[in-house]
């Protein structure tokens, strides 16, 4: 290859000097310019006159003119088939995400929200993939060095986002596992709040106060999980304080005609009413009724404010701390 090339650039200095001697001689040099930049691609002043450059604009258009001619009407063809085949895989696509909806909405199987919208996905972006490669084989592209292509990028993309995969890698045993889904009221990576969005990266967290807090994953995955609205029942616990001096059966009575009265309370589990502990300075009762989960908080306020009400009509106290403080003189 070097004796050629060395030949080569011989045979160019050879023929760059006879043009030389020739444009001295006022003899018209065009063909043989073009020749010399076809051949070596070595450019000399010469070129760049206004004639040689135009009789080189010419022949590439003549070459253009004549590829399109040639080749035009099969390119374009083949570009009117790729966009069908993928028009068609696109609407395809649409359909097979619609039996993969239903198929999984009618499925026997409890399957979390986001691995729904993971299957729903995988569907519908694998038909779409499929339609492109088959587009681009027809059309005469090679797939195989674009898949091979597509791999080693994913090696390096895979490579460069480790702590990424790691949230993706937490998200898929989420996924699995099924410790909460959207909707769900959960304590978690130091959040708690309701589970307004999952993806396989991160949660993204309602708190109750109206703030949106986006949590990695492997940061949920890595810490205790507290669902509090997995079971369809929760328990209240309460705790009512009497004073000692206060008839305690009559505080029992009262304390269950208040907790029985409410809608919300489920009569099983059967609400407990327990004299907990005798305190500093009052009695302490533990009414713990059962409520649906939905009604927790609106139970919970209730009952606190309905037993007060009762108590002061039935002349039951509440007492606060006191304290006696004995002086001695010496």
């Amino acid at each position: 290859l070097k004796v050629v090339t060395a030949h080569i650039s011989n045979l160019a200095n050879a023929m760059a000097r006879i043009l030389d001697m020739m444009g001295s001689l006022d003899m018209n040099t065009d063909q043989y310019q073009n020749q010399l930049l076809a051949a070596t691609g070595q450019i000399t002043t010469e070129i760049f006159e206004f004639r040689v450059f135009t009789n080189l604009l010419m022949g590439w258009s003549e070459a253009l003119w004549a590829q399109v001619i040639d080749s035009g009407p099969g390119l374009i063809f083949n570009l009117i088939l790729l966009i069908i085949i993928v028009y068609a895989f696109y609407k395809l696509a649409g359909v097979a995400q619609k039996l993969a909806e239903s198929g999984l909405d009618d499925s026997r199987f409890e399957l979390s929200l986001l691995l729904k919208r993971m299957l729903v996905s995988i569907v519908r972006n694998t038909v779409l993939i499929i339609g492109v490669l088959i587009g681009l084989s027809q059309i005469g592209f090679s797939v195989g060095p674009l898949l091979a292509g597509m791999g080693l990028v994913g090696f390096v993309v895979g490579f460069a986002l480790q702590d990424t995969l790691s949230n993706f890698a937490a998200g898929m045993l989420i996924l699995i596992y099924r410790p909460f889904d959207v909707d769900d009221v959960i304590e978690a990576g130091g959040v708690s709040g309701l589970v307004s969005e999952m993806s396989l990266v991160n949660t993204t967290f309602l708190t109750f106060d109206n703030q949106t807090i986006i949590v990695p994953n492997g940061k949920i995955w890595g810490d205790v999980i507290k669902n509090v609205t997995a079971q369809t029942v929760r328990r209240i616990d309460l705790v009512f304080g009497i004073a000692y001096s206060d008839d305690i059966e009559k505080a029992e009575k009262v304390m269950a005609e208040v907790v029985a009265a409410h809608p919300a309370v489920l009569e099983d589990p059967p609400t407990m009413i327990r004299l907990h502990e005798l305190g500093d300075s009052s009695v302490n009762y533990v009414v713990r009724p059962w409520v649906n989960k939905d009604d927790y908080w609106e139970t919970f306020w209730a009952l606190n404010r309905a037993m007060k009400m009762r108590f002061d009509e039935e002349g039951i106290s509440i007492p606060f701390p006191q304290r006696d403080v004995h002086l001695f003189k010496e």
